[in-house]
């Protein structure tokens, strides 16, 4: 098992959903902690509000990408390459995995009933999606796991 195989497998058996996963994983790569953006992620997870719309691991994909290029104080701007990281991401997604739907990519689940067998799937979802954050981040200059 890989590194970050090991750090999903973890972090999942933690408790921790699809985009809290996605940030998780980005604030270790820079040796931080942010546990009000975790937190606030929970409700990405399983298509948003637990409605399988959106995938979470996109939505938190798109967060991370947001961290290194989004505003975040009135007197700055987003810079000017994060909506074409956005885009890039999103189409990329779309691409690799066929749909952005949560209820489309690991089939309409109950996800109160206990079944956990969807996990491997988004499991192999969010490693290609933090490889492919990575690599958007690193071909717009940007220096992943240091934010500063």
């Amino acid at each position: 098992m890989d590194d970050v195989s090991l750090r999903l497998f973890k972090l999942s058996s933690a408790g921790f959903c699809c985009a809290q996963i996605m940030y998780k994983l980005a604030l270790e790569d820079e040796g931080a902690c942010n546990d009000d953006l975790v937190r606030s992620a929970q409700g990405l997870c399983r298509g948003i509000a637990d409605t399988q719309q959106t995938c979470g691991v996109l939505s938190g994909g798109i967060g991370v990408l947001g961290l290194y290029a989004a505003k975040a104080k009135n007197e700055e701007s987003a810079h000017e390459d994060f909506e074409p990281m956005v885009q890039a991401f999103h189409e990329w997604f779309k691409t690799e995995f066929g749909s952005t739907q949560c209820a489309t990519l690991i089939g309409v689940r109950d996800f109160h009933s206990g079944d956990q067998s969807f996990k491997p799937i988004c499991a192999g979802i969010i490693q290609k999606a933090y490889v492919k954050v990575y690599e958007i981040l690193l071909e717009h200059g940007y220096d992943y796991g240091n934010r500063a």
